[in-house]
């Protein structure tokens, strides 16, 4: 078994970083009654301060002063909005949790017989796992394969959509995309010597019950050795691994080492049983189980590994985004394709019939779409599609487990944004309890006739397009959970914590990643709302706590970002200001301290993470901004996949130098209030001077900070170098004689026809006029014809 190749050099762990690498564990606590309790009581308490806030304050201001004074009713309105506005997130936050506390006090978890016997009784036509990859390093995708791969499934087949330029001039990049091509093949290699041991023995087995009918001691003892060998693979594997930071130590001691102490303990029950068997205690295991303990190490080591190109065929969409990457390949499961060579480059067409058959993709009953930096544990597969196929689960299309952050960051930023990573795995889990689910993309199993559902179909270029997943906005996944629940589908978070995916090391990466967060779901919510209509006309109307949750969900974002801006900035009179408004948020910011501890995190965790919101500020708002944007201009936006490199990724330098402007600003802020005697917005103001500036020296540092804005104010100056193989591929030959009809190729002008090779010819031309009248300027003759054994561009 290889090492990973080209695995990134781990980071230097900062003070302040998180030590522990063990993972929370995979079943959640189950919550006391006295936690549901007091989350009863935070709701209530929430919700009464607000209540009491708008008698009390509001409309007491409107009785006293009347509409007279404009700028104070003014003022108290948009004061109340932003309040509201702010109020109800939290508001939600708390119901959203709640509901998380109740499903995770009633889950009981399904045993490991139940599962080996629903998926041996059971034919089962596959699943395909589909991970979309652009400019991964290979050590990442590596893991990722590995851990799809050993998933205990019948019939899997794992495939890496690979994303990057199907030929890189740069030799670094050409190398790194030749080992990620090399990954596939070499888990096929890998896994063929184990998978062929244990489908022998299955066979051995089933051969000696159709002569013995019943399973004999010997059995067992084989079947106890065929696991004990098992786990000697497993463990050689995972000593093998290079062991750099906390990502790997989790791929060896829970994806590796997780799957070998549970064949290991299956072994000492077989072992155990056997001992029974000869004391006189016990019986020979059923010939049923024995049939399901064989099957499982078949399935754990048996895959179909493959890597597929989209870029390397003409008639798929080369759209740049994760959407369009997952929907070319998912158009073309359950079809068979010959391989056409044209001008316009490779094109598939599909066959029928004896015809040539040059790629061949399979059909499957489910998918599960995974990122190319997450992780899942062995039982994700079982555990998923078993509750799937449940009779009361018949119209659920997605289900999922929330991911959750790898533990023991070296980062103090990443630590920090894991810590929010698995709130936000709480809070997904609690809207499962109120049917307000959404698809989170890192890992999904989709029903394939649930996505057949949704498809449309159009045509560009002459060539079939099919879209099952919306690429309208970059989160895509939101707005495929509306389509879904348009045609009468369900979304489900499967209460279990089953898969992990890496968080951003450092503030460049993370501003790519929350900029793409907060950008399209106002988008989306015109399309909620269409559904929300039609759900009322067909009788089955939306329910209150699902609508607010599903609203809240999309559109928080932007009215938080806006919200806490006007706070900052306007300086709003002093009798708006109650202390009803802080006993009205303090439920949320105790529950989340809560919550914080409950995932092994510090209760202080929250004022860190307060002022981390607030110097994301900036990013959140360019976010929703740039969603503004796009309802304006119909344009889609680019999709930005968060950076994943080896070294600190830059950041933009309006996001470095906004944050001191906000810390500036509230010092200002201070000043200015202190000297009007308006102590409450001098201590709103004062709070998040100290919160924002603790947040910059912690997450984003000092030096960054410097380096980054140097960076930003000098970047325009440089250019960079272009390799020579990047200038011959750019020169355009020419002729001496200045016909055109020299470089003219046939081929295209047959397949393009008449428009588009006289457009060809006539850029052609008028390039070489612009060389020529250049030359004569010069006093230098036209160059001569080169050939260069290559179509001029």
């Amino acid at each position: 078994m290889s090492k990973s190749i080209h695995a990134p050099s781990a980071r230097p762990r900062q003070w302040g970083s998180e030590r522990n690498r063990t993972p929370l564990p995979t079943v959640h606590t189950r919550p006391s009654d006295a936690k549901i309790l007091w989350g009863r009581i935070a709701i209530i308490v929430t919700i009464s301060a607000w209540l009491v806030y708008l008698v009390t304050t509001i409309l007491r201001q409107f009785l006293e002063y009347g509409t007279d004074n404009f700028r104070l009713s003014l003022e108290a309105i948009s004061y109340l909005v932003v309040v509201t506005f702010l109020t109800f997130s939290a508001l939600m936050y708390l119901v959203a949790r709640q509901g998380a506390l109740r499903r995770f006090r009633d889950h009981v978890r399904v045993p490991r017989a139940e599962l080996d016997r629903h998926f041996g009784d059971h034919a089962h036509d596959g699943m395909t796992v589909l991970v979309p990859s652009y400019a991964e390093e290979p050590a990442v995708v590596r893991k990722t394969l590995w851990s799809a791969a050993l998933q205990e499934y019948p019939a899997l087949r794992v495939v890496l959509l690979l994303d990057d330029p199907p030929q890189p001039k740069d030799p670094a990049t050409a190398a790194r995309l030749e080992a990620t091509r090399a990954i596939a093949p070499g888990i096929a290699e890998a896994l063929s010597v184990p998978a062929a041991r244990f489908s022998d023995a299955l066979l051995s087995f089933e051969h000696e019950l159709l002569v013995g009918g019943a399973p004999s001691a010997d059995a067992v003892h084989r079947l106890a050795r065929e696991y004990r060998h098992a786990v000697g693979w497993l463990r050689d594997m995972a000593a093998a691994e290079e062991h750099e930071d906390h990502v790997d130590t989790f791929f060896i001691e829970q994806v590796l080492g997780g799957l070998a102490d549970d064949l290991a303990l299956t072994a000492t029950a077989l072992g155990a049983a056997l001992d029974d068997a000869d004391s006189g205690s016990g019986s020979v295991i059923a010939t049923e189980r024995m049939l399901e303990l064989h099957r499982r190490l078949v399935w754990i080591f048996t895959a179909d590994t493959a890597t597929f190109e989209r870029k390397q065929y003409a008639s798929l969409s080369h759209e740049a985004n994760k959407a369009m990457n997952l929907n070319s390949y998912i158009g073309l499961m359950g079809g068979r394709y010959r391989e056409e060579h044209t001008p316009a480059g490779v094109i598939l067409r599909p066959v029928s019939g004896p015809q040539r058959t040059d790629l061949v993709v399979p059909n499957a009953e489910y998918l599960l779409t995974l990122d190319a930096d997450s992780l899942l544990l062995r039982d994700y597969c079982l555990r998923l599609v078993h509750f799937l196929e449940q009779p009361d689960n018949e119209r659920v299309a997605v289900t999922q487990t929330p991911y959750s952050s790898f533990r023991g960051s070296p980062t103090r930023i990443e630590r920090l944004a894991g810590a929010t990573t698995d709130i936000q795995h709480i809070l997904h889990q609690g809207l499962s309890e109120y049917d307000a689910t959404f698809w989170v993309g890192a890992n999904a199993v989709i029903r394939m006739e649930a996505l057949d559902d949704i498809l449309e179909i159009e045509t560009v270029g002459g060539f079939e397009i099919r879209r099952y997943v919306q690429d309208r906005t970059v989160i895509e996944d939101t707005e495929s959970s509306v389509d879904l629940g348009q045609h009468g589908w369900t979304l489900v978070n499967y209460p279990e914590r089953l898969s992990y995916s890496a968080t951003p090391p450092d503030f460049g990466s993370l501003i790519v990643q929350r900029r793409r967060w907060a950008n399209g779901g106002l988008l989306i919510l015109p399309k909620l709302f269409t559904q929300m209509r039609a759900r009322k006309r067909a009788g089955r109307p939306v329910r209150l706590t699902e609508a607010m949750l599903r609203i809240n969900y999309m559109a928080s974002i932007a009215w938080a970002s806006f919200g806490l801006v006007f706070l900052l900035a306007y300086p709003y009179d002093s009798k708006l200001l109650s202390p009803l408004v802080l006993v009205a948020a303090l439920p949320y910011f105790f529950a989340q301290a809560s919550d914080l501890r409950a995932c092994g995190y510090k209760g202080l965790d929250i004022l860190r993470i307060y002022g981390f919101n607030l110097i994301l500020l900036p990013v959140n708002l360019a976010g929703v901004l740039k969603s503004i944007e796009q309802s304006l201009t119909g344009k889609k936006i680019p999709f930005a996949r968060t950076p994943k490199v080896r070294d600190r990724t830059a950041a933009q330098l309006l996001y470095v130098v906004a944050p001191f402007g906000i810390v500036a600003f509230s010092v200002l802020t201070v000043w200015r209030n202190v000297v009007d005697q308006n102590w409450g917005n001098a201590a709103f103001a004062g709070f998040n001077a100290v919160t924002a500036m603790w947040a910059i020296v912690g997450n984003i540092g000092i030096r960054a900070s410097l380096a980054d804005t140097w960076l930003g104010l000098t970047d325009w100056m440089w250019v960079d170098r272009r390799t020579r193989a990047e200038r011959a591929d750019e020169r355009v030959v020419t002729t001496g004689a200045g016909t055109a009809v020299d470089d003219f190729d046939w081929q295209e002008a047959l397949y393009n026809g008449h428009a588009a090779a006289g457009e060809e010819l006539h850029g052609r031309s008028a390039r070489r006029s612009r060389r020529r009248a250049a030359s004569a300027s010069r006093g230098a003759p036209p160059r001569e014809n080169v050939s260069s054994g290559r179509r001029a561009a």
